[in-house]
């Protein structure tokens, strides 16, 4: 018995730029696209109307941006992973993407291959958390916390203040559960963590998903900025 194709909705404000997503999914056994969408309102409307497995969302488009269209999706409970897709190589979009709920962050000028890649990772609700992406989001966390009025000379080598809530949260993982969100912070996959820890994969995504479950959070990217706000891990030591 074969898995159910992955649904897809393509939205971006060019006609050509669609065409050429649509073929190179579609030239994919497994992955299906059920719907186009010109604009960011469109966007939601046929998301929440469809209800894909994965959006690939453009960040530039009119009536409303990519971001505020993540951002309204998320709000509105949607199951899709969410793929950003921008030809703009800019953290203030890959940071504005990854607060908005997306579950990851593709430049438009990725392989095929890669983009077939992805739409197959954010299908199976995991995110697209690349060892480049993690940095960067490292950095940014580590620049905000820097340029704090109470941050100190060492403040982007030190861990953190600790929310009363955070800390809360963190005292309900296990001593394990804290071993692999520490190694989510570093950047390593599903297979790296079982390979340092000696686990079974499928051992290692019950782990993560009680991780996010007693966190509170949405995947792994906002498991890596939380570990580094709260203490779990500091810049520098991954």
């Amino acid at each position: 018995m074969t898995d159910p194709a992955i649904r897809v909705v393509l939205a971006d404000d060019q006609d050509l730029v669609r065409v050429g997503l649509r073929i190179i999914l579609e030239s994919e056994d497994g992955i299906e696209v059920v719907g186009e969408a010109r604009t960011g309102s469109e966007a939601v409307d046929l998301v929440s109307r469809l209800e894909p497995d994965v959006v690939c969302m453009d960040v530039q488009m009119p009536e409303l941006d990519g971001l505020a269209a993540t951002r309204e999706l998320i709000a509105r409970g949607t199951r899709a992973g969410i793929l950003v897709l921008t030809t703009f190589n800019r953290d203030d979009y890959l940071f504005e993407a990854l607060e908005a709920g997306a579950s990851g962050f593709v430049l438009k000028n990725s392989s095929p291959e890669d983009l077939v890649a992805a739409v197959q990772v954010v299908a199976r609700g995991d995110a697209l958390l690349s060892p480049d992406v993690t940095r960067r989001v490292i950095e940014n966390v580590a620049g905000r916390r820097t340029t704090h009025p109470d941050a100190g000379a060492d403040a982007g080598r030190t861990a953190p203040p600790v929310s009363p809530e955070a800390q809360a949260a963190l005292a309900e993982l296990t001593e394990r559960e804290r071993e692999v969100l520490e190694l989510l912070a570093a950047g390593r996959s599903n297979a790296e963590i079982a390979g340092e820890l000696y686990l079974g994969e499928a051992t290692v995504k019950t782990h993560v998903s009680k991780i996010l479950q007693k966190l509170g959070l949405r995947d792994r990217i906002q498991a890596v900025v939380f570990a580094y706000e709260n203490g779990v891990a500091v810049p520098g030591s991954a």
